[in-house]
């Protein structure tokens, strides 16, 4: 049990050296997928598509760095930007999603790069917290299971 214990902790801890470490690939690797996503957007009407929307209703945001992001997409050119980046969804009509102008005035400009990422540093303090937490009661039962294992072989019970 300790050694199983142990093992779990070594992953964890590897897991949370490697994150540290590549932060900076992580970021990188996200605003490029982020891009693809853009890019693909309602295309094939998959998952990411709905990430995308999912991200922009729920930050507050529209595209990867700001809204004018959308103006170099495929679906820009048939629709304009979509409906998620609309403040009032009832005040978006589809001429004002086609024009970049009157679109600024109705849609979150904000890229949402940006605040994913705020959002992810903001909530590492917590995720930090709870894993040290975990962290040390693997430890404890760590100690705990070999205290076990070592009574068990000190007082050599008798089989029946």
């Amino acid at each position: 049990y300790a050694m199983f214990l142990s093992l779990i902790f070594l992953i964890v801890l590897v897991a949370a050296v490697v994150g540290f470490v590549f932060r900076h690939e992580i970021k990188t690797n996200f605003e490029s997928n982020l891009n693809l996503a853009l890019r693909d957007y309602n295309v094939t009407a998959d998952q990411h598509s709905e990430a995308v929307d999912t991200i922009q209703r729920t930050l507050h945001c529209c595209g990867v760095q700001n809204y004018s992001d959308w103006e170099k997409t495929e679906y820009f050119t048939q629709r304009g930007i979509p409906r998620s980046c609309c403040k009032n969804q009832d005040d978006c009509s589809v001429e004002d999603l086609k024009d970049l102008s009157k679109a600024k005035l109705k849609v979150f400009v904000d890229g949402c790069f940006s605040l994913v990422t705020s959002t992810m540093e903001s909530k590492m303090s917590i995720v930090a917290g709870i894993s040290f937490g975990i962290a040390c009661f693997q430890l404890i039962g760590i100690i705990l299971s070999c205290c076990l294992s070592q009574y068990i072989t000190n007082n050599q019970y008798e089989m029946v």
